[in-house]
């Protein structure tokens, strides 16, 4: 568990914070909205925590949705396992799934960014049933990321960060060391000079810090890098919104065309002059896509 018992000092009016018991964990949750209003669950990526949809939060509750933010397992105030089996795809999509359980939501929409999206995808595949819209923005369908980068040696190379990370020990190190300094360099290096607002890696640094965390958040890439590969990519069928910035440096846009080639109902929109973390530098117009996408009949998508 965490050193650190509480976020409340990031949270704005109308926030809540609680903790949500999700199978074997127990995850740390922030909402905002009405219960009972259409539920959407806002899943980050690596290296961040809940508060990567800060821009977001406010703008979807206004919009009428009740809105839920976890920390996923292994990161920041949400439990963190210890084992490399803990962070395979299929557990990670049912804590999902749980957490909606948890708020009485047989069907939510459901928006994911890097990992996050991975995840989106791996929900959307297993559990499609359960969802009405999603929204995925810079994260590879699992079961095209690895043959991708087969096809292009340009995206293997942007890639070689993944297998750095297989290694035990030595990317927490690298990472870890000098307070986290790795993980700061990293996120600065990937974005714009303005994408993190002053004072904001110190917030990530200070969830990086928890306990086990940095080897928590790392296991995502090794579990990952367990699977069997499938004889075909996993189809997608709830209606998806694909979002996917031109500048990203960690993934090419054939990733984002070749995840889109796996789904039966689904738009891919290109964001220009956006870098990986398209949500924190274009908030208004990633807000706007998101709140349109989930509020259109799934027919007016087609």
């Amino acid at each position: 568990m965490s050193a650190r018992s509480s976020d409340d000092d990031l949270l704005q009016p109308g926030w809540r914070s609680s903790r949500r018991k999700v199978g074997a964990v127990t995850l740390h949750v922030v909402e905002a909205g009405k219960a009972g209003a259409p539920l959407v669950i806002l899943l980050h990526g690596f290296p961040e925590f809940w508060w990567a949809w800060r821009h977001q939060i406010g703008p979807l509750a206004a919009a009428g949705f009740h809105v839920v933010v976890p920390d996923l397992r292994g990161y920041n105030l949400s439990d963190v396992p210890d084992g490399i089996d803990d962070y395979r795809l299929d557990t990670l999509a049912a804590d999902v799934v749980a957490l909606a359980d948890t708020f009485g939501a047989e069907r939510f929409h459901l928006v994911g960014h890097d990992w996050g999206a991975v995840i989106g995808w791996w929900v959307a595949a297993l559990h499609a049933t359960r969802l009405d819209q999603v929204v995925l923005m810079d994260g590879p369908h699992p079961d095209v990321w690895g043959a991708q980068m087969l096809k292009h040696p340009s995206q293997a190379l942007r890639s070689t960060y993944a297998a750095f990370f297989q290694l035990p020990w030595l990317p927490e190190a690298t990472l870890g060391s000098f307070d986290h300094a790795g993980l700061r360099t990293m996120l600065q290096g990937s974005g714009k000079a303005d994408t993190f607002e002053p004072g904001a890696l110190n917030r990530y640094v200070a969830a990086w810090r928890n306990a086990g965390s940095l080897t928590g958040m790392l296991n995502y890439y090794r579990a990952l890098r367990r699977r069997e590969r499938p004889a075909a990519p996993a189809r997608i069928t709830p209606p998806t919104l694909i979002l996917w910035a031109e500048e990203d440096r960690f993934l090419e846009r054939h990733i984002a065309e070749a995840s889109l080639a796996q789904c039966d109902d689904a738009r891919l929109e290109m964001i220009a002059d956006a870098t990986h973390w398209l949500h924190l530098e274009q908030p208004a117009r990633i807000n706007a896509r998101i709140i349109a996408w989930l509020s259109e009949a799934p027919a007016q998508k087609r």
